[in-house]
């Protein structure tokens, strides 16, 4: 539609983070009711949006063969004194407990995602401290890179209603309430333990 993304999520009702998110990860696959929100705007646009629109979606190649990558995330393990910052992720009908975290595009640096997404997800401002390293996610099957950060300031809110009910700085000591033990990288359960 040839519109900034501030003025897209204008349109749509949702917030300009989440349209940069969705250009980030375009295999994405929508909920419901995003989808109706897309499909109602695609409708609304004019014959020349959807010759571009076609355009865009056929798939890229390489002499005759798409290319393939796999999908990366970074997460960032916040520690404030003795709480660990956290956000419950809407998905699949149940909501889940998880650390802030973000997609990483080819060529972007992880623990620049890790902060940023934080920061865009949840108003705080952090820095890493160390990176803990990485595993393919036993729930999601993504690629993860795990950085441990420090709190810098602000106060933890749900700044991305769209993906997220509620944003929480929780004990240290309680994290295994909010998320399974056995889903928790265990580098870090050490790290927390070491900086407690």
């Amino acid at each position: 539609m040839r519109m900034t993304n501030e003025a897209f999520a204008e349109r749509l009702g949702i917030s300009p983070r989440t349209i940069t998110r969705w250009h980030a990860t375009p295999e994405l696959i929508h909920r419901t009711e995003v989808q109706q929100i897309l499909d109602l705007a695609y409708e609304g646009a004019g014959e020349a949006v959807h010759r571009r629109f076609s355009l865009l979606i056929r798939p890229p190649t390489d002499h005759g063969q798409p290319q393939a990558q796999s999908l990366r995330v970074a997460i960032a393990v916040v520690v404030r004194g003795d709480d660990v910052l956290l956000v419950c992720r809407r998905g699949d009908g149940a909501l889940r407990w998880q650390f802030p975290a973000g997609m990483v595009k080819p060529g972007a640096a992880a623990e620049t995602v890790a902060v940023q997404e934080t920061h865009g997800e949840t108003g705080v401002h952090c820095t890493v401290r160390e990176h803990l390293g990485e595993r393919v996610h036993p729930v999601t099957g993504v690629v993860a890179s795990y950085y441990l950060a420090d709190h810098l300031a602000g106060e933890a809110s749900n700044l991305d209603s769209l993906e997220n009910v509620d944003v929480a700085w929780v004990p240290r000591t309680a994290l295994t309430r909010f998320i399974p033990q056995d889903q928790i990288f265990p580098p870090i359960l050490d790290a927390l333990e070491a900086a407690a």
